[in-house]
């Protein structure tokens, strides 16, 4: 019987991952990518380093069309030759369902009836470790084949997983340089005014004229939180408990403000990282948008956060003290709306009074 490697791909992971070592963040959005040349590139890396003709590859990723199925992207790829597109499914709340359960049965039933001598899995996943044992029991050789970040290191890759795999190897860097760029910002579509019908009729008064012959005309402060309100009443930044918010529920929790300066730091690399990625690639309404969802976070942003924090912290989770760090500080970095702003420059701090 003739030998062949094969290659499973966790989409998720590689797209993060190249987003990342690209912008500096995983957000999937924020990058384009040339989904053809960059397999074809794969394909030519893993024959040449196992010295076998390749089976197939085996691409995962959550079903991002409606009811399940392929969004226009995924279909493309699944046309490609010697690919299987294998796919999950995206839950409401935004997250990827059954992925890594389709990773590590296929694993372990293809290393079980030996369709290939060498498999290279592109994961960082811890929860596939057990599969990939599966497959060395049956005499395949397993292979991690991770993303590289900037400075040459796998990314965001198990070490359970690396110490049970047979090896680790890096994608060529110039892959991901090459086929996955930052996306570009929308062109904003040009606004026509509507065209009016002007009639004889009394002018309406505006609600701003309105507002000033009432007796509660006076200005209502902005609502602060974090440094903003500490600043206001006096006291210095970070010296009382903060209100932030579950980007889950919305609901109200209390802050604490005795996070390690270095993981402060971290907590502002990560946030501003984000934020700026995200801002290039929308509009100014998507952004308008957001912002008048205060204080809800989108789930992509917030789970994007946890994932970059998580990757810098070298850890699979996420404190709670750090998590309503980054929520908090998202509204900081990603700065108010223009009513907002106006309102804010009415309110003096202690510094200007």
């Amino acid at each position: 019987m003739r030998s062949y490697c094969a290659v499973y791909v966790d989409a998720g992971y590689l797209l993060a991952s190249a987003a990342t070592r690209v912008t500096g963040t995983s957000l999937r959005n924020g990058v384009t990518i040339q989904y053809r040349e960059l397999i074809e590139a794969l394909i030519t890396q893993v024959q040449q380093e196992s010295g076998l003709p390749l089976l197939r590859v085996n691409w995962y990723d959550a079903a991002g069309g409606p009811g399940g199925a392929p969004d226009p992207w995924q279909d493309q790829i699944g046309m490609l030759p010697r690919l299987k597109l294998r796919l999950g499914r995206m839950s409401p709340g935004g997250e990827q369902k059954g992925v890594d359960l389709r990773i590590g049965l296929d694993i372990a039933t293809h290393g079980r009836n030996r369709i290939a001598d060498v498999i290279y899995l592109l994961s960082g996943d811890d929860d596939l470790t057990e599969a990939v044992e599966e497959a060395q029991g049956h005499g395949v050789q397993v292979i991690l084949l991770a993303a590289p970040d900037r400075h040459g290191r796998p990314h965001a890759v198990s070490r359970n997983l690396q110490r049970e795999a047979d090896g680790t190897t890096l994608l060529d860097p110039v892959i991901i340089d090459k086929f996955v760029k930052p996306r570009p910002k929308p062109v904003p579509e040009p606004v026509v005014p509507p065209t009016e019908v002007v009639e004889d009729r009394p002018a309406i008064p505006t609600p701003a004229a309105l507002a000033g012959t009432r007796p509660w005309s006076t200005p209502i402060p902005a609502i602060r939180t974090g440094d903003q309100a500490a600043a206001l009443h006096g006291h210095t930044p970070h010296s009382a408990p903060r209100i932030v918010y579950s980007s889950m529920t919305g609901r109200a929790s209390v802050g604490d403000s005795s996070l390690p300066p270095e993981i402060e730091k971290l907590v502002d690399e990560v946030v501003h990282g984000v934020v700026d990625t995200w801002k290039s690639t929308v509009t100014d309404a998507e952004l308008k948008a957001v912002r008048s969802e205060r204080p809800y976070i989108p789930r992509d942003l917030d789970r994007t956060m946890l994932l970059d924090m998580s990757a810098r912290l070298g850890m699979y989770d996420v404190d709670e003290h750090t998590r309503l760090a980054l929520r908090e500080h998202f509204w900081g970095v990603l700065g108010s709306s223009a009513a907002e702003d106006a309102l804010a420059t009415q309110q003096p701090t202690k510094e200007s009074s």
